[in-house]
């Protein structure tokens, strides 16, 4: 019996690609843990293409769908609450015990004027300064991403970092 095409061809490109797909979502995906998830999710979505013959480049389009995999989830991550985006980046510092206590204090501040400022923001502008700034992605990726046109999603990153320059100067100078 002939090996099943899908199986073989999701079979293939996981022995040849899943170094390289796991390294472009190191680059992607703030939590290093989610990378065998969305990997997986890219071989999944590869066995249920219903047409393989008509892709050219078996490669290119698995890397088409780990950018697909990678801006659905930065969606997801961006739904998060602020609140609890912070509290998982404090988390994540390592703790040190010679750790100046002034300097975590201030720390712990500029933290808490982000989450404000995050909580502050529509979706689509949180979103932006989320996509840009914490997954490295360029403006006409947004824009596409978000379905806004290019000088939208500039508008959103504008506002998105004038009302966190505001948060950050009226909550650190208050304290």
């Amino acid at each position: 019996m002939p090996p099943d095409k899908p199986t073989s061809l999701a079979a293939a490109l996981a022995h040849s690609q899943t170094g390289k797909l796991r390294r472009f979502f190191s680059f992607r995906v703030r939590n290093a843990a989610d990378i065998p998830d969305l990997t997986q999710e890219v071989f999944l979505r590869m066995l249920r293409i219903p047409d393989r013959d008509a892709i050219r480049s078996p490669e290119a389009y698995l890397f088409t769908v780990a950018l697909h995999v990678a801006q659905q989830h930065a969606m997801q991550d961006s739904a998060m609450g602020p609140a609890e985006r912070a509290e998982e980046l404090l988390a994540q510092l390592p703790a040190s015990p010679d750790a100046d206590p002034l300097l975590q204090v201030h720390r712990e501040q500029c933290l808490e004027a982000l989450t404000r400022a995050l909580e502050g923001m529509s979706p689509k502008v949180r979103a932006t300064f989320l996509l840009h700034r914490q997954y490295g992605m360029t403006l006409k990726e947004i824009s596409r991403e978000l379905r806004v046109s290019f000088p939208m999603a500039k508008k959103y990153l504008a506002k998105a970092l004038q009302q966190i320059h505001r948060h950050l100067d009226t909550d650190l100078d208050t304290e």
